[in-house]
């Protein structure tokens, strides 16, 4: 078998309003870059990244002309050698995005052409997943966060998130009062978990634990700057809330350094960010050797699969924003019940077709 045609799409989602938290102020856009790989005998893989016009081009340009007449289902070479072709051009951030989307197209094709779900060709540990709402954007007012957690309980759903870090981290007093208003809100049996998105320093978030102790939050995550390790194990060492991290990481490299350092009780890998599917998998088995349990970051619709094939699972994010999008990106996709999710098990791969009338409304 021999890759024919690697195609791309940009499909851009406005927000309306647009989302932010502590350190992302404006997040206006959702959507994917789509990755369409199809061999010579009509078999096509699906994969996915941020809409980002440099990821589309960093396809284009450097990784189709390549994949061109190799072999899909040689994944492991193709990931290493994709990894050395992009080495100048970084080996985080926008080109392992990319690497990312390609890889992830690359399982799709090979569990569509043996007709799997995907879970199942990785090798099934469970046969769903839980899932907690997440959201509780810094941009939200409270009632309007208040309505969003209090509506994912009401779903069934048994774990939550929320941001922290109002204003960069400079307005604790809002962040305890909101954190007080939804865990009132929510009652004392739901588990809580809060979001910094680097927006503390290491001793600001170790001074706050004790107060979030008292609203039994069940993690903090992302505390401090993701590139500060030393000041993400200092706050391990000195926290009794669990502490998350991982979804700014690249590559099986970079989580080496936290786990080897103590720095995070849980681990974040998100498979767009990470290096796709063949490096997720890879993270996960080596956060299992140190006894840390995953909880990956956003793209909920592949995270479901990788996380049915893995021992160390702690929980699957569902994002609300992510599900509005994915209701216009998708033709048809199963939806969580009672904070537990599972993907049909007649679907072969991800189980995932791209709603080509969305596709012509907002293709760019």
């Amino acid at each position: 078998m021999k890759i024919r045609k690697v195609e791309t799409t940009l499909v851009p989602i406005p927000r309306n309003p647009p989302v932010a938290d502590s350190t992302a102020k404006s997040m206006a856009t959702g959507g994917h870059c789509f990755v369409h790989i199809q061999s010579d005998d009509g078999t096509t893989g699906l994969g996915m990244s941020q809409a980002s016009r440099a990821v589309q081009a960093v396809i284009e340009e450097e990784l189709a002309p390549y994949l061109v007449d190799k072999d899909p289902l040689d994944i492991e070479r193709l990931w290493s050698e994709m990894f050395w072709k992009l080495r100048s051009l970084g080996r985080k951030g926008i080109a392992i995005q990319a690497l990312s989307a390609v890889d992830i197209a690359l399982w799709d094709l090979k569990a569509r052409w043996l007709n799997l779900p995907l879970y199942k060709l990785l090798g099934a540990a469970r046969d769903r997943v839980p899932v907690y709402g997440s959201g509780g954007w810094t941009s939200y007012s409270q009632d309007e966060l208040v309505c969003e957690q209090a509506g994912y309980v009401e779903r069934g759903f048994r774990s939550t998130k929320m941001k922290v870090g109002m204003d960069a981290g400079t307005n604790v007093s809002t962040d305890i009062r909101r954190l007080h208003a939804v865990r009132s809100a929510i009652g004392s049996d739901i588990e809580l978990f809060i979001d910094a998105n680097n927006g503390y320093t290491a001793k600001q978030a170790i001074s706050l634990i004790s107060q979030f102790e008292s609203y039994q939050v069940a993690w903090l995550e992302e505390p401090v700057p993701a590139d500060d390790i030393d000041g993400l194990a200092q706050v391990v060492d000195k926290s009794r809330i669990p502490i998350a991290t991982g979804e700014h990481e690249y590559t099986k490299w970079g989580f080496k350094e936290i786990l080897t350092r103590r720095a995070a009780d849980i681990a974040q890998p998100d498979v767009g960010r990470v290096g796709g599917i063949t490096e997720w998998l890879k993270v996960a088995s080596m956060a299992d050797a140190f006894g840390i349990p995953i909880a990956p970051h956003s793209y909920q619709l592949v995270h479901r699969h990788l996380c049915m094939a893995i021992p160390n699972l702690r929980i699957v994010e569902y994002l609300g924003t992510r599900e509005r999008e994915d209701e216009l990106l998708y033709l048809d996709w199963e939806k969580p019940v009672n904070g537990f999710w599972g993907p049909d098990l007649e679907k072969p791969g991800l189980g995932l077709e791209v709603n080509p009338d969305t596709v012509d409304r907002y293709r760019t």
